[in-house]
């Protein structure tokens, strides 16, 4: 089976060809945890997820590797730390924990690294000192910086002109810089900041600095995929492929992928909108994990996705009618079906592969359709536990057992006043929620 990916930097599908397919290696951008994260900053999680089993099926568990970073020196940690007078580990911490457990129920694997931007400090030095000493990079203040000139080809990610970048970019304008797009390595660190020793200053290290040293630290020089939000393209993943190629002489990614925006509606999510809604939020007004996971790969995972309450409505439904055909009892080892697969590994063409989820349902195939949902994260529902719904259950059965059908009736219609529908099968009798 071929697998094909949309690689930004081609501006095209391309066939994946690992540089080794006993060590595929995919590196995705991960959170700043300062905070709890929103339901846009799951989509990534979720999208890159689906893409690491999809691998670890065609390659196998044991010859993918999947690196997640965490991003815990920030200056919202710094600001947040130093309001509640705590070492910024404690606020990274504690976000981590909460992105983490967020993750989870939403069904994301843990990558098998997630490096640490605090614990890979001395790899950035390492990786800067480098940069300089071969003239991509200078010191100045305090403060190191990368010369964009010495990038041969600085803008072939995002494909926009040096100014138009500049300015989207927000670049500071500061004395001390020899060109305006040149950006920041190495800053220092103002008395009370958190920091580190290092031949330029007592500071600390530039966004875009900490994912070209983790990923050289932990995958190597070049690897397979690389991977983030579409608003990463520039100066993030821009920045990082200038540095990185400066200072290995060979490429950071073979292949390019960014997944689309998500809005909430028609509009932007945005802390200036107020519009916001975390995780956490929605799985404490009560919604399933799986149902969040399936609606934020409804759409194809390059598009822009609304989300809405319609789009959760229509999705639990959904969700519902595949897992009622799909019953309890799951066998893990269940194969997934080859459309789903194929759908795949068309460039996670997920639109499809619900479509052939559909087809598997309508057909009655109950083990592909089992091993497919699986596949693509997703178990069975967690049983509803209600004694006295069981103790009504278990007496209505008696009264069929016995023949008093008035009896059986009236239990069923007093289940089903009160929201209960009732399965009746070779197994037995079950019941759901409406």
């Amino acid at each position: 089976m071929q697998i094909k990916l949309y690689d930004t930097m081609a501006r095209a599908k391309r066939v994946f060809v690992p540089a080794d397919p006993d060590r595929v290696t995919m590196y995705v951008c991960g959170p700043t945890v300062y905070g709890r994260a929103h339901i846009g900053n799951a989509r990534p999680a979720v999208v890159f997820d689906v893409l690491a089993r999809l691998l670890r099926h065609q390659y196998g568990a044991n010859h993918v590797i999947y690196a997640r970073n965490i991003t815990d020196i920030d200056d919202k940690i710094n600001a947040a730390a130093a309001a509640e007078g705590v070492d910024i580990s404690v606020i990274s911490k504690r976000w981590e924990d909460f992105y983490l457990a967020d993750m989870d129920a939403l069904g994301v694997l843990r990558p098998d690294i997630e490096p640490h931007a605090v614990a890979s400090i001395p790899a950035m030095v390492a990786m800067i000192s480098d940069l300089v000493a071969k003239g991509a990079a200078y010191a100045a203040e305090g403060h190191v910086l990368f010369d964009v000139t010495a990038s041969h080809d600085y803008g072939v990610l995002s494909r926009r002109p040096l100014d138009e970048m500049i300015a989207g970019a927000r670049v500071e304008i500061a004395p001390y810089k020899k060109n305006a797009a040149d950006f920041v390595l190495w800053k220092p660190s103002a008395a009370g900041q958190p920091g580190w020793d290092s031949p330029w200053s007592h500071g600390r290290p530039g966004w875009h600095i900490e994912c070209s040293a983790m990923i050289a630290e932990n995958l190597g020089t070049t690897i397979d995929i690389h991977g983030g939000g579409q608003d990463l393209i520039f100066p993030h993943h821009e920045n990082e492929h200038a540095q990185s190629h400066c200072a290995h002489g060979a490429p950071l990614a073979n292949y390019w992928l960014h997944n689309g925006f998500l809005n909430m509606g028609d509009t932007k999510m945005s802390k200036s909108l107020g519009n916001i809604v975390s995780v956490g939020d929605l799985l404490e007004a009560g919604w399933d994990g799986a149902v969040l996971r399936l609606a934020l790969l409804s759409a194809h995972y390059r598009q822009p996705l609304a989300w809405t309450q319609d789009l959760l409505e229509a999705t639990k439904a959904q969700l519902e009618r595949w897992r009622r055909v799909a019953g309890s009892g799951w066998d893990s080892a269940s194969e997934p079906h080859p459309d789903v697969v194929g759908a795949l590994a068309d460039d996670l063409n997920t639109p499809k592969a619900f479509a052939a989820l559909s087809a598997l349902a309508n057909a009655g195939d109950i083990e592909a359709l089992r091993g497919s949902l699986a596949f693509i994260g997703i178990g069975e529902a967690e049983a509803d536990v209600d004694p006295e719904i069981d103790a009504l259950v278990a007496a209505r059965t008696a009264a069929r057992a016995r023949k008093d059908f008035a009896e059986s009736d009236r239990i069923r219609d007093e289940l089903g006043a009160r929201g209960i529908v009732l399965e009746d099968g070779a197994a037995g009798t079950s019941w759901r929620r409406a």
